[in-house]
């Protein structure tokens, strides 16, 4: 699940009573007035619905609204109920006009469909997007060769923990797989479980990071962008000695790890229940202010040497539907949301744990975004996450394979073969 996911990357909080209306009947907020028509406000369909990431969202809202040149209304939905409703909100005859989410496959799968507004015009005549990085630039061209994307932001994904209940119970980051299972043993002698999870409910999606990380650290980056391309097979051997790693740690997960939602885990991460959870940053938007000095990370263990480190370090940003009738509008919204401006006010209205991604703007400047650039810089490739890496459409494929696992975790030859079965129908489609 998904800066963010994830997908899906984010809470679930913060939904009211109006917002599931607008998303249920399928419409968006009061101010739209239709694809036919260029007057209104430009609609942005937000998933950020955790506390502080919705009021950094408003806060971004209200200054561009500030510089004259349009309005921008805001309906924040909760990220699962969105990534659910996302195709529909895009092929409806009254769509949203912009929406956070992904670029890379994701946002390519949709583009594929004709569903997304090109913006090589945005990309062409902002002056900031012209200085983003050639990975950023390639990460937001669809296949057809057509800028989709403008990405604002990136965060990563680490085994959390806080520095106190570390200090507390005596134990010290690991640096290996053999050194992350013995303190897990020190956790689980001390009376706490070691390794939250969250698969739970309807954010079944956080298991795939297990996977993922234990893919990329085995078989390393490049085979699981090729697995979750369909250019290797789910039950080949490969991925045999991924759960076969990960059978190795099962012992020191939360057993309610499938029953719980990852808010919920994340809060037993948070008051001791749990040593450590492998999760994204965004967690931190739902974190009390005075427990955000005290939460650290460390990079998943290192099982092969001589694989290249890779990491996970999702961007978000925006995309906007092929059916707007403020195409305009759109673009001019488009160009702002790649300002530094722009990225320093989502940031310091939020948990500010992200990087964004304007070369000029500047970050939280925390401790905890300090370690989490160097994380990301000393890697020698990165990762987004599954459904990224791959589409939307395959995540629900990884759901429930690792649901399975988790509950039978010797079942593993049926469980991979059903997946193969199950995704090579998404590939064919």
């Amino acid at each position: 699940m998904t800066i963010q996911q994830p997908s899906r990357r984010r809470f679930l909080a913060g939904l009211g009573a109006a917002g599931t209306a607008a998303l249920l009947s399928g419409c968006v907020t009061a101010g739209s007035s239709g694809t036919g028509s260029s007057e209104g406000a430009v609609t942005l369909q937000s998933n950020l619905s955790s506390p502080l990431a919705k009021a950094a969202m408003e806060d971004l809202v209200a200054a561009y609204g500030k510089q004259g040149k349009g309005r921008v209304s805001l309906n924040t939905v909760a990220a699962e109920t969105f990534r659910t409703q996302l195709p529909t909100y895009l092929t409806s005859a009254n769509p949203p006009d912009v929406y956070t989410w992904y670029p890379g496959s994701v946002a390519d799968s949709y583009a594929r469909k004709n569903l997304l507004l090109g913006l090589d015009e945005v990309w062409q005549s902002s002056p900031d997007l012209k200085r983003y990085s050639k990975a950023l630039n390639t990460l937001c061209t669809a296949g057809s060769g057509t800028k989709v994307f403008v990405p604002t932001t990136t965060y990563w994904w680490g085994m959390f923990y806080r520095k106190s209940h570390f200090a507390q119970w005596g134990v010290r980051e690991p640096k290996t797989w053999d050194d992350f299972l013995g303190l897990c043993d020190r956790l689980k002698s001390r009376g706490v479980t070691p390794v939250g999870l969250g698969a739970g409910g309807n954010t079944a999606w956080v298991a795939s990071a297990w996977f993922d990380y234990l893919n990329i650290r085995i078989n390393g980056a490049r085979y699981h962008r090729d697995l979750l391309a369909g250019r290797h097979r789910f039950d080949d051997p490969e991925v045999h000695k991924v759960f076969d790693r990960w059978r190795e740690v099962l012992p020191y997960f939360d057993p309610d790890g499938t029953a719980v939602a990852f808010q919920d885990a994340t809060t037993s991460l948070l008051n001791g229940r749990t040593g450590m959870m492998l999760i994204g940053t965004f967690f931190a938007d739902a974190a009390p202010k005075d427990a955000l000095d005290d939460i650290d990370f460390f990079r998943f263990p290192v099982i092969d040497p001589k694989v290249p480190l890779a990491e996970e370090a999702p961007t978000d940003g925006f995309f906007a539907s092929a059916r707007t009738g403020r195409r305009e509008q759109v673009f001019d919204v488009m160009r702002y949301l790649a300002t530094a401006e722009a990225q320093e006010t989502y940031i310091k209205g939020s948990s500010g744990t992200v990087l964004p991604c304007h070369p000029d703007a500047e970050d939280a400047g925390t401790p905890l975004v300090k370690k989490g650039r160097r994380h990301i810089e000393q890697a020698a490739e990165l990762t987004q996450f599954f459904n990224r890496d791959s589409s939307d459409a395959l995540q629900p494929t990884a759901d429930t394979a690792l649901t399975k696992f988790l509950a039978r975790p010797g079942s593993v030859g049926s469980v991979l073969a059903d997946w193969q079965r199950d995704a090579e129908k998404i590939w064919k489609a």
